[in-house]
Order: C-alpha cells, then structure tokens, then sequence
C-alpha cells in the first residue's frame, strides 16, 4: 500500500501540492533519522499540532505546540526509531491548506497518518498504527488455508477445532483478554483480538448478542447515518437503511458475533474483580448461566458503552408513587399506556425518542425539561456535518470509511470547536423556523457554552443535545406538553409536583436522567479505589458545563492506558467502535507479544467521577 514519493520532472508542476509534501515528509523523516528534535519541530507551525495514536507514544496523544512535540520525540524517538516517510496517492490544496495521506515504519509497527501543511509548515499531522510487524493479522496472503488436504488419521475439521477452543478457553487455558460487554463496542474489540490472536472473551449479562438493542424501547432507531456505523472488517450491505432500526442492528450484531466467531459468554454477569500482584493478573468471578466461573485474564477491558450506571434520581416521595417509575434504560415501550398520562422527566435523546413513542401510542404526555438542550435536525446534521465524509456521496467521490476515519480522527480536540461554531450559525440559519417555534412553546435552546453545537457536547459531556428525527415538531405543535425551566419538588400518589407548584398527573414517571461516569462500572465490579486511581471517564476536560478542567486534549481514559495497570474502558458510538478498536487491539496484542511500550504522557487523575 505504501506509494513511493512523486519525484520532481516534467510531469509534475514546480510546485505541487503533492511535491509539497514530499518535500515537507523528507526533510521530516531526515530529521526524526538524525534525532534532531530541533529542526524536527522547526518544521510545525508555533502553535502546530501532532496527534498520535500509539505509534509513538503508545496512547492515545495530542501535542499541542512545538514545546510540547519537542519534548514527546526526546523521551520517546530511540525506542520509536520512525523510518520510511512516504506521500500515499496525490494530495490536496484548498484555502491555503495542503493536505495528504502518508505512511511510515517504526522499529515495531507500519503506520497510516494524514498531514496539513499551512505555507510549507505543519498545522497538524496525525500518525495511527496500523500493524504490529511481525504480528500482522492473517488475512489476503497469510489467510489460513481452511482445508488440510490428504488423508489424516483422526481428521478433526473446522468445527471440531472451534468447538474444542471454545470449551476450553476459561477453563482449561485461560483468555489473555476478559472484555466485559458484549454490545457493539465489545464484539468489536473482540474481532480485531481474534483476528491478531489474541485469546479474548466476551462476558455479556443478556443471553444474545444483540439484546441490549432489542430489549429497548419499540421505536429506537439510530440517529447516525450508515455510512457512519460499519463494524470492523464488515460493511453494511449497499441496501441496509440509512437509519438502522434496533433490532435490526440487534440481528446485525448476533450475526456478526458468530461469523467473526467470537467467544461469547451470553447470559453471564461479571461479579467482582481483583488484580493478583503475585501473578500479574485479574481474577474475574462471573456467573454463567447460574454457573460460578472464575476467569485469569491479564487484561481487563470494560466495553460497557460510553455511559456509566444510569442516574436514577431521588425526589421526595417516590415510594408512595401507585403508577409506574423507570429509568429510560429500562422503559420498553409506549403500547401499554394508551390513553393514560406519563411524565418524561429529561430533556435529551432519549427523553425525545420516548415521547415520541408514547404519543404514537395514545398517551397524554409531558416533558419535564430541567435545563437547556441544543436541537439539531437530522436532515441538516447529515447533508453538513457528516455527509461530507460518511455518505452516499462520499462513497461516490472515492472517500472509503478508513480514509474518513482517518480525516474525522486528524483534527484535533482543540481545533474542533472553531471548525464546528460557523458550521452550527449555519444549522441555526437554516432551520430557524423550527427554533422559534419550540423557543414559543417555551423549549429552553443552547448550541452549547461556545455555540459549537452537538459533537462537542457529546465529546465534552456524552448529554446536552437531541438529534431532531420528529419529537421536536410534537413539542413546538403542542402535542407533547412541556414544563421548562424547573425540576421535580416531589412525587406523590399519582401525580408529580414541580418546583414552580404545577402538580401534573401522572400514571407513568419516565427518569430520561441520563448515566454516571463509566468509571461507575469499575466501582461495582472491583472497588471504588480502584475507580478513583482512574479518575473520570470521557470528557476533554475543555471546562465547559459537565466536563470540568484541566484540559486533557483526548478523551479521558478511553482506548488507552489508565492509571490501573490492565484496566482499559472501550465504547463510545459505533463509529468509535470499530475505528478506536484497532488501536486498543493493537495495544493488547503488543503486550501479550512482550513488545516494549513505553507509555509517554500517562493521564493524570483530576476527578474521581
């Protein structure tokens, strides 16, 4: 895959955007081969950036100005020994800023990266690995060969060979990798280990893959696009639907589970973990199917999704409440309430999605929102957010999902407020007429604290934000009711009563109160120490509502080394899934090989949660 660098000739104008970077990555690679760190760095931008995901840093890494590259490549350019720099296919100059794709070798791994050049400097530059040398998955001309032709005495074929591993991985040997999870983030992971060899199990509470999609509320569909949510190795067939229904994700995901051929423990709940410092590894007890079993793995990864337990709220008397109570992970769906009343504490996607559902049903129903959301419709999200990567378009200019996984990784954390703030004035001009009908209807709007809108509210605080796909017409009409701006004073028998006095009757309270930190689940499982050595879990850190300072640049704790040695957490969306995966699978297989990673820039822990 690697393409040699244009060389200078009649073919090519003086001065290419291709030539540009060739120039720019020779001089680099020469720099990195000196260890001249100095003339390395001269070539960023002052203020340039280099994210890094594991290469050369063995994390998940953003640089920030050239003090700070300087000081990453003194500590870690011996062991790195980065080598190769090559210009893959041609590059790009719009609005003053050249870009690319490259590759390059470590003295351990090959790598993928993309560049932006600003008047012949670095703005910013993005290194990815992209294999283990020596380690690389078996696939095209290493596959394995299936069949063993002859005659064999004792033939064993394919399925006495898969069967066998799976009765005795967990008993008789034990798996390298326990992965605690088995929705979209855990089979994930779990393809990227089988396909680097890396003994893994999947222990998942429900009894089939799939389930925690299905047993959600009847009308759940995802909000993402398919372009946008492809699992690794696997794209979606080109009839899938744009939005995918739950179950049939759920389906997708079960499918997908057996023919990867993943060791999934369905029906079998994690109960507490211990890290051994004798043995240098976890000892697991997990349930199966009523069934104690007590697992060794020496990585523990918890793939529980970005949300940690749900926040079930605590108001005053809410035990004398004669209807029905749930948290909105637990609500199943509107056909039981026709004709009666319900009460929708919460105001974000889930809250929406479940009135929706249950006026589609017959109910009377009342949103009860305690703070400001940003509302951005799906049409406009998808045609100027992420249809210039990830759709139909896309695929039809020749941008593959790893070439957009590459691009929508490249920009750092940092930048990505200022690109995103005049892309969400556009969204708010657009759709204005939307907005002033739910801000008539008395819906408390935001485009978050800077006006950069939903992505960095997912990424600053997973909450704050609904992707419009109906319910906000249901609320500026009238049809979904709505108290704004005040919270619950108590519960009584069949009634709630708000802050501002309003009693609203009530047969069903939905508690749409959103989830804790997934460090929540580390708590539960091991101790709450352990779960205070890690800190908090997602958030930048950008000080902004919910996702308090200092800036951390990455998300925090995800896909890389915590403070907990062999604790990792794994989630996030399904495009997070597949792509992230790659770099958390490689980071495990490296260890299990007794490959050298030295860690630069461990996360520091600011918050307990």
């Amino acid at each position: 895959m690697t393409t040699q660098p244009h060389p200078s000739g009649p073919d090519l104008p003086p001065h290419s955007p291709t030539q540009e970077v060739s120039r720019w990555l020779a001089a680099f690679g020469a720099a990195l081969h000196d260890q001249d760190t100095t003339a390395a760095t001269a070539l960023f931008e002052p203020g340039g950036y280099w994210r890094d995901l594991v290469t050369f840093t063995w994390n998940l890494k953003t640089l920030e100005g050239r003090e700070q590259i300087a000081d990453m490549l003194r500590a870690q350019l011996g062991s790195v020994q980065p080598t190769d720099w090559q210009i893959e296919g041609e590059a790009t100059e719009e609005g003053g800023v050249t870009e690319a794709f490259l590759t390059f070798e470590t003295a351990t791994a090959r790598g993928r990266g993309h560049l932006r050049l600003r008047s012949g400097l670095a703005w910013i530059l993005l290194t990815t690995m992209l294999e283990l040398k020596g380690f690389e998955e078996r696939k095209g001309p290493r596959r394995d060969r299936g069949a063993q032709h002859g005659v064999v005495e004792d033939r064993r074929n394919w399925l006495d060979r898969k069967t066998q591993d799976e009765s005795e991985l967990g008993f008789k040997r034990q798996p390298y990798v326990l992965i605690i999870g088995g929705g979209q983030g855990g089979v994930a992971l779990g393809a990227r280990l089988r396909r680097l060899g890396v003994p893994a199990i999947i222990v998942e509470k429900h009894a089939r893959p799939g389930d925690s999609w299905r047993q959600r509320y009847h009308s759940l569909c995802l909000h993402d696009p398919v372009w946008y949510d492809y699992l690794p190795y696997m794209p979606f067939p080109d009839d899938w639907p744009v939005f995918s229904p739950k179950d049939k994700i759920a389906d997708w995901l079960e499918m997908y589970t057996r023919i990867m051929e993943l060791n999934f423990w369905g029906s079998t709940e994690a109960k507490a973990a211990v890290w051994d410092d004798v043995a240098q590894e976890w000892v697991v007890t997990v349930e199966r199917a009523g069934q104690e079993v007590t697992l060794r793995p020496k990585q523990l990864v918890l793939a529980t999704g970005m949300s940690g337990i749900p926040n079930r709220p605590e108001f005053p008397g809410m035990a004398d409440f004669q209807g029905t109570q749930v948290h909105s992970s637990g609500f199943r769906g509107g056909q039981d309430w026709a004709g009666k009343t319900a009460v929708v504490v919460g105001s974000n996607n889930s809250a929406h999605d479940i009135c929706a559902d249950l006026w589609e049903h017959g109910a009377d129903v009342t949103m009860v929102q305690r703070s400001s959301t940003h509302i951005a419709t799906s049409d406009s999200l998808m045609e100027l957010s992420l249809g210039p990567l990830y759709s139909e378009e896309a695929v039809a200019s020749g941008i593959t999902t790893d070439q957009a996984d590459l691009i929508f990784a490249s920009i750092p954390y940092r930048v990505l407020p200022d690109m995103h703030i005049p892309l969400y004035q556009e969204i708010a001009a657009r759709d204005a007429d939307l907005y002033s009908r739910l801000e008539k209807a008395g819906f408390l709007l935001d485009f978050g604290d800077d006006g950069s809108g939903l992505f960095m509210k997912y990424l600053r605080r997973g909450s704050g934000y609904y992707i419009d796909v109906g319910a906000s017409e249901l609320i500026a009409d009238g049809k979904v009711k709505l108290r704004s701006g005040v919270n619950v004073e108590r519960v009584n028998a069949h009634s709630v009563t708000l802050t501002d006095g309003t009693e609203l009757p009530a047969d069903l309270i939905v508690y749409a109160t959103g989830y804790g930190s997934m460090n929540g689940w580390a708590a539960r499982l091991i101790s709450q120490d352990v779960a205070d050595r890690v800190g908090k879990v997602w958030g930048l850190g950008s000080g902004t509502t919910k996702d308090p300072g200092p800036w951390e640049g990455e998300l925090r704790n995800m896909w890389k080394p915590t403070q907990v040695r062999g604790l990792w957490f794994h989630g996030g969306n399904l495009h997070q899934s597949r792509h992230y995966s790659l770099y958390l699978s490689l980071q495990l297989k490296a260890r299990m090989e007794g490959i050298s990673t030295p860690v630069y820039g461990l996360q520091d822990v600011h918050h307990l949660t």
